[in-house]
């Protein structure tokens, strides 16, 4: 009787919030006027593949123990350095290159700052976050880039392949490698491991820093991901277009740690996490609720995950 107990707490300890969140896009596709509606079902998705491809990336930090908090600025700027080169007149590809580079470089220049600097990643990720906006605004002027964008370049989010969204198979991509990597690889074991007890990571031969600058990176490529398909998407780009998305790819990682891998930033609970949150979002304006309810529901999302996965985030924002 003890062990049927103990067995049926684990699997709702693993599975308890993934099942919360299908009842409540239930609820909405019984509930909701036109949630249930493929346009709407459709444009749910879409919406999810920005804030899911965002919040993978802040998952990367966090499974080394760090914390990006640049993500979103990150992300507004190689959507400007992108949408800029795109109005020059320059090459979709180039243009596209480019700008994920200046991504990864961003996440590069956080990991320097918290491995070689010893600067704890909150402090860091803050800096640069202020460092992204100042450099967007100074490119723009404040002024959005708007225009009759080539194909080319607003292809890679409007376009479908086999009549599925490019979207869509970009966030599958972003999803596989993020699992392949972490799950399949000795590469993924030493960034867990790092994350979970870097000392005794680095007394068993890891090379944690080097983990914890990987980490960064990829958080700051996953960013430009997103910024430069939230790009291509609105055919526009402005200083603080990421912003929108910041606490929810925080929310979609920490609610994605109460499911699957409780107490772990995980791939699996991270997207369908930033599902549930879209389709929060969409399920309420549609049944209209103010939508300060949204904020509202938002902080309560993120305080709740933060006491049960307490340690990990802890660990990550408050060490010296």
């Amino acid at each position: 009787m003890a062990r049927g107990r103990k067995s049926m707490s684990g699997i709702i300890e693993r599975f308890g919030t993934a099942l919360a969140g299908l009842a409540l896009i239930v609820f909405f596709l019984v509930f909701a006027p036109n949630f249930s509606n493929p346009a709407n079902l459709l444009n749910v998705v879409k919406d999810t593949s920005f804030l899911a491809i965002l919040a993978l990336g802040f998952a990367f930090a966090l499974t080394v123990a760090e914390l990006d908090l640049s993500i979103a600025e990150v992300a507004s700027l190689v959507a400007v350095v992108a949408g800029w080169m795109i109005q020059s007149k320059v090459d979709p590809w180039l243009a596209t290159s480019v700008a994920l580079g200046i991504g990864a470089a961003l996440g590069a220049f956080n990991g320097f700052g918290v491995t070689v600097l010893k600067v704890p990643s909150l402090i860091v990720t803050l800096g640069t976050a202020a460092i992204a906006k100042g450099f967007a605004f100074m490119i723009t002027q404040g002024v959005s880039f708007v225009g009759r964008w080539p194909t080319g370049f607003t292809g890679l989010a409007r376009g479908s392949l086999f009549g599925v969204p490019h979207l869509v198979w970009f966030l599958g991509s972003a999803t596989l490698f993020s699992y392949f990597l972490l799950k399949w690889t000795r590469l993924g074991a030493h960034m867990i491991a790092t994350g979970e007890a870097d000392e005794a990571a680095r007394l068993a031969g890891i090379a944690t820093r080097r983990m914890k600058r990987l980490g960064l990176i990829l958080s700051g490529l996953f960013a430009g991901v997103a910024a430069v398909l939230l790009a291509a998407n609105l055919s526009s780009a402005a200083p603080g277009m990421a912003g929108d998305y910041f606490l929810y790819a925080i929310a979609a990682v920490l609610l994605g740690m109460t499911m699957f891998e409780p107490g772990k930033p995980n791939v699996a609970g991270t997207v369908f996490a930033a599902f549930v949150l879209k389709a929060l979002g969409n399920g309420l304006v549609l049944m209209g609720v103010p939508y300060f309810v949204q904020d509202i529901v938002l902080g309560v999302i993120i305080i709740g995950s933060v006491a049960f996965s307490a340690s990990v985030v802890k660990r990550a924002a408050f060490k010296v």
